[in-house]
């Protein structure tokens, strides 16, 4: 019977000493606060900044494939989200897809619609690309 009762002991005293990662003074690579030291702090710090360009590059990629849907259904040009939509496709598409001066242009007498679509789903495709590209590429050197 005391051996049951010291076994008991020692598993309260166990418990009670054993820490998890994420409390206070825990020691762990995870934890909050207290012994991680500016090592850890840094780390922490440039995933944060990686997360921060990565999700920057995502969301310019995401504004011009929505500008590509936009302009392949035809949207009203006169609803105020379409419009802003396109605009800012316009701001990130880095000057060289733009589609006043396309890198490829399908529809040159400017006569098809259908043409139209083919050029902005190239160059603002194209952009898109780049900006996913050069967000995991900053992602990586953030990183290391």
């Amino acid at each position: 019977m005391a051996d049951d009762t010291t076994t008991q002991q020692d598993t309260a005293t166990a418990a009670a000493t054993k820490r998890r990662p994420w409390q206070r003074g825990s020691g762990g690579s995870g934890g909050s606060g207290g012994s991680g030291g500016p090592a850890l702090d840094a780390t922490r710090l440039r995933a944060v900044l990686a997360q921060v360009l990565w999700g920057v590059c995502v969301l310019f990629a995401l504004i011009l494939a929505v500008a590509v849907l936009l302009i392949a259904v035809d949207a009203n040009v006169k609803n105020d989200l379409v419009l802003w939509v396109i605009h800012r496709a316009d701001d990130v598409d880095l000057g060289f897809f733009d589609l006043n001066n396309p890198v490829k242009d399908w529809d040159l007498a400017e006569t098809n619609p259908a043409e139209d679509v083919k050029t902005a789903l190239f160059n603002y495709g194209i952009a898109a690309i780049i900006w996913l590209g050069l967000g995991k590429f900053l992602d990586k050197v953030v990183r290391a």
